[in-house]
């Protein structure tokens, strides 16, 4: 069946940097379109970033542009976020999800499969 692992959180500073991983089972990888999201404290479901099957295209919220850098290792079945420059704003849990195909690509809804999800906390 497929499974989604999101590992990586924790508490930050603001400034500071975290790297989340999500571990990918039970389909073929290589061939979806991969998403980020992340829910904050009495919010609802956001959407982060989208990035292509090859990794050579990613989309970002433009709460996260240049922030963020979302890629992947085909080989491992893993995908990444980078999270530079962290803000209080960006405390949530975050999770991965694979796209649904046919979905929009910064559509929160837009995906049949997700994680679990690894807690982010920015505060000093």
């Amino acid at each position: 069946q497929v499974q989604l692992v999101e590992s990586g959180g924790g508490l930050v500073q603001p400034g500071g940097s975290l790297r989340l991983s999500c571990a990918a089972s039970g389909f073929n990888f290589t061939s979806y379109f991969m998403m980020w999201l992340r829910q904050g404290p009495g919010k609802g479901p956001e959407w982060v970033s989208t990035i292509s099957t090859s990794g050579a295209m990613g989309w970002y919220a433009g709460s996260v542009k240049g922030r963020f850098t979302t890629s992947r290792d085909n080989a491992k079945n893993t995908l990444y976020l980078q999270m530079d420059s962290l803000k209080p704003e960006d405390t949530a849990l975050y999770y991965c999800a694979r796209r649904r195909v046919g979905a929009f690509l910064e559509d929160a809804d837009g995906y049949d499969y997700r994680g679990q999800g690894t807690q982010v906390t920015v505060s000093s």
